[in-house]
């Protein structure tokens, strides 16, 4: 991967420049062309544009630079170099394409549906944001004001962000009327939920923990029937303090039932723990498997 190394001590990937630039034209295009056209309101720095837009006619791709500018002030003193330079970037790519898309002539003719509205703002706007948080960067200031509340308050991001984004919901019931904010809703939970699908792909794999007295014999067979790589943790009873080796190792979904059925041929009494991966990098998953895998 490409990579280029600035003034800043960390590296800034060209790929991650890339795909915020990416994600910023698409959540902008969802903005222009399903929010605004249909009056819809959005959360953060975004929703906040789009009351000022609807209260004193300015444009989303000015009053995007002009709320964040206090709130980069803030951030520049106590987030890091990258971290500040990513979402500087991903706010000015995100100003630049509104911009754009407010200029360019397109008809998306949904007959003002305000379902389709949100569903059309929900995916844009949920797998553009999700692109551009999967690669490090913001689209503006109010998650700065989030990570302050984490740092130094001990909130979490996602609480922090829930309450500022219902407070600037509420706040757009000033040029909204119930029905809007209704199909607003709607809106903010599709993008959550294409966000969230965004960042963790749509590949979940499975971590095993398998805790047997025949852990060799189950090892050696996962690595010849399932083709997986098998890792030994050492490990102790809490009661009896009998110290023995716990297998772990990482399937695909469509392998845990062989798995299973492997693991009870052999031992009946084994105890196994599957946990959600969101995310497996390694041999087998992001890359092909080698014909045959060691033990180590």
């Amino acid at each position: 991967m490409s990579k280029v190394k600035g003034l800043f001590k960390s590296y800034i990937s060209i790929v991650d420049l890339l795909m915020i630039a990416l994600g910023t034209a698409l959540y902008s295009f969802g903005i222009v062309y399903f929010n605004i056209a249909n009056k819809l309101a959005d959360g953060g720095v975004t929703g906040i544009t789009l009351i000022l837009r609807a209260l004193f006619g300015i444009d989303p791709a000015y009053s995007t630079i002009l709320v964040n500018i206090p709130l980069f002030l803030i951030g520049i003193k106590f987030l890091g170099k990258r971290d500040m330079f990513y979402t500087l970037y991903g706010t000015l790519a995100l100003s630049m394409f509104l911009w754009i898309w407010q200029r360019v002539p397109i008809q998306i003719n949904i007959q003002h549906d305000l379902l389709l509205a949100s569903l059309g703002a929900g995916l844009f706007g949920g797998f553009g944001s999700g692109l551009v948080y999967r690669f490090g960067g913001t689209t503006g200031g109010i998650d700065i004001v989030a990570r302050l509340f984490e740092r130094f308050k001990g909130i979490q991001m996602g609480q922090s962000l829930l309450v500022i984004d219902v407070l600037v919901l509420l706040s757009s019931l000033v040029y909204l009327d119930i029905r809007q904010m209704a199909y607003t809703l709607i809106y903010v939970w599709i993008f959550s939920v294409i966000v969230n699908f965004t960042q963790q792909g749509a590949y979940t794999a499975r971590g095993i923990i398998i805790i047997s007295n025949h852990s060799e014999t189950i090892a050696a067979e996962l690595m010849k029937e399932l083709s997986r790589g098998v890792t030994y943790l050492n490990a102790e009873g809490g009661y009896s303090h009998v110290s023995k080796q716990v297998i772990y190792t990482v399937v695909s979904p469509s392998e845990l039932h062989r798995l299973k059925q492997v693991v009870e041929t052999i031992d009946e009494q084994a105890f196994i723990s599957i946990l959600n991966v969101h995310e497996a990098i390694g041999e087998g998953f992001t890359y092909k498997r080698p014909k045959k895998f060691k033990l180590f």
